[in-house]
C-alpha cells in the first residue's frame, strides 16, 4: 500500500521532525500541515517540507494516507471529532502524544478504532516548535505503536514499515501497558523529583543552607524538575490512574526502607540498596551518578555503517580515552543520538571542541 500523501496537525518539535524525517527519506511522499500559526506554515514551507504555504481546512487533508495528530493531549481529542465524519475510507489518524488512554477511550467512543493507530515516538527534549525540530530526531529511538483491537493487522505492518522508514525502532504494546510503563520509568520519577524540589524548598532554612550546599545527587535526581510544569501538569492528568498506582507503589518501597532505617536492620539495608544497583547497573547505558560528577557529553549521528567507529577514532587519534559510548533509544528528555562518558573534564571539553569542529552537533547539561 504505497504512501502517497501524509498531513500533519501540528507542527512542532516532534511533528516537525517526523515531517523533515519523511522529507529527507521518502521526498515522494507529499506532506500537508494544519496549525494555528500561519507563521508554522510559512516556516514549513519555505523550509521545503511541506506542500501548502497557506492555511488549510481539516477538509482539505481529509483524503490523506495518515493523519497525525501532534498538538498536545487534550486538543487531539477534539481532533477526533471533527475528522470522525470527513475521512476518507482508506485513511489512517495516528497520534504523537506520550499518553494514549484518553486518546484510545475516545477512539473506541467515536467508533474510529479501524481508522486509528497510536503513536508515541520516545525523543524530543525541552525545545518546542519547528524551529528546533530536526531531521534525525527519531534517529534509533524507540517508538510505541498501539493498535486498537480493530486495527487491521496489515495496517499495524504498515505503520512499522513507516516507522522504520523514519530510522526508529518500532516496538507494538496495548494502550494501557504503554501507560503503565511510561508511568513507570517517566511520569513518576518527574513527579518525584518535582516532590523532592518542594521538600528541600520548604524545609530550608532562612539562609537557604540546603540550596547552598546542594550537590551532584540533589542536582541530577530533580534536574527533570525544570522541565515544563503545564506538560506534566496534563500528563498527570491524562494518565492518572497508573501514575496513582505507581505512587502507591512507591510509597510502599518508601516505607520498606523507612522500617528497615528504623530497626537499624543493616542486613535488610544492604539487600535492598545492593538489589538496586544490580538492576541499575544492568541498564544498557549509564546516566549520570548520584555522587561521583560524570564528564559526559551527547551528539546526533546518522545511523550508517562506522558511524560510532568514526568518532571513536578520532577521539582515540587525539588521545581521548572514552569511559562509556553508546546509543540512546529513550530520548524523550534528553539531546542527542549518542551518549559519551569520558574521564576528566579536559577529555570533555577537547571531544566537545574536536567533534564541533567536524560538524557533529553536540549537546552538553
Amino acid at each position: 500500500m504505497k504512501i502517497q500523501k501524509i498531513a500533519f496537525i501540528g507542527l512542532g518539535l516532534i511533528g516537525g521532525s517526523i515531517a523533515k524525517t519523511l522529507k529527507r527519506v521518502a521526498p515522494e511522499i507529499k506532506l500537508y500541515a494544519v496549525s494555528g500559526h500561519i507563521s508554522t506554515i510559512t516556516q514549513a514551507y519555505e523550509a521545503g517540507v511541506i506542500e501548502n504555504n497557506t492555511m488549510l481546512s481539516l477538509n482539505d487533508i481529509s483524503d490523506a494516507d495518515y493523519i497525525f495528530l501532534c498538538t498536545p493531549v487534550k486538543l487531539n481529542l477534539t481532533y477526533l471529532y471533527q475528522l470522525k465524519d470527513i475521512i476518507s475510507p482508506d485513511t489512517m489518524i495516528t497520534d504523537v502524544g506520550s499518553v494514549k488512554g484518553d486518546i484510545h477511550r475516545t477512539v473506541i467512543k467515536l467508533g474510529l478504532e479501524e481508522h486509528f493507530i497510536g503513536g508515541h515516538p520516545m525523543a524530543g527534549s525541552e525545545k518546542t516548535g519547528f524551529a528546533a525540530a530536526t531531521a534525525y530526531l527519531l534517529e534509533n529511538a524507540y517508538y510505541v505503536i498501539t493498535p486498537t483491537e480493530k486495527t487491521a493487522p496489515h495496517q499495524t505492518e504498515r505503520y512499522r514499515s513507516l516507522v522504520t522508514l523514519l530510522g526508529a525502532i518500532p516496538l507494538v504494546l496495548p494502550y494501557d501497558q504503554h501507560d503503565f510503563a511510561t508511568a513507570s520509568i517517566s511520569h513518576l520519577p518527574h513527579v518525584i523529583a518535582y516532590s523532592l524540589v518542594n521538600l528541600v524548598k520548604e524545609t530550608d532554612d532562612a539562609q537557604e543552607t540546603m540550596k547552598t550546599i546542594a550537590a551532584g545527587g540533589f542536582r541530577d535526581m530533580t534536574r527533570i524538575a525544570a522541565s515544563s510544569p503545564v506538560m506534566w501538569q496534563e500528563i498527570c492528568l491524562s494518565n492518572k490512574n497508573q501514575i496513582l498506582r505507581l505512587l502507591d507503589l512507591y510509597t510502599g518501597q518508601l516505607a520498606d526502607i523507612r522500617s528497615y532505617i528504623e530497626a537499624e536492620d543493616s542486613e535488610k539495608m544492604s539487600e535492598y540498596f545492593t538489589s538496586a544497583k544490580n538492576y541499575r547497573d544492568s541498564l544498557a547505558v549509564h546516566q549520570k551518578g548520584s555522587i561521583q560528577p560524570v564528564f559526559e557529553l551527547y551528539c546526533d549521528l546518522i545511523d550508517e555503517v562506522g558511524g560510532i567507529a568514526t568518532i571513536a577514532t578520532l577521539l582515540a587519534s587525539n588521545a581521548i580515552s572514552i569511559k562509556n559510548i553508546g546509543i540512546l533509544h529513550n530520548r524523550e528528555f534528553e539531546d542527542g543520538v549518542l551518549h559519551i562518558e569520558l574521564y576528566d573534564q579536559s577529555s570533555l571539553d577537547t571531544a566537545d571542541s574536536l567533534l564541533t569542529k567536524y560538524h557533529y552537533t553536540v549537546y552538553r547539561r
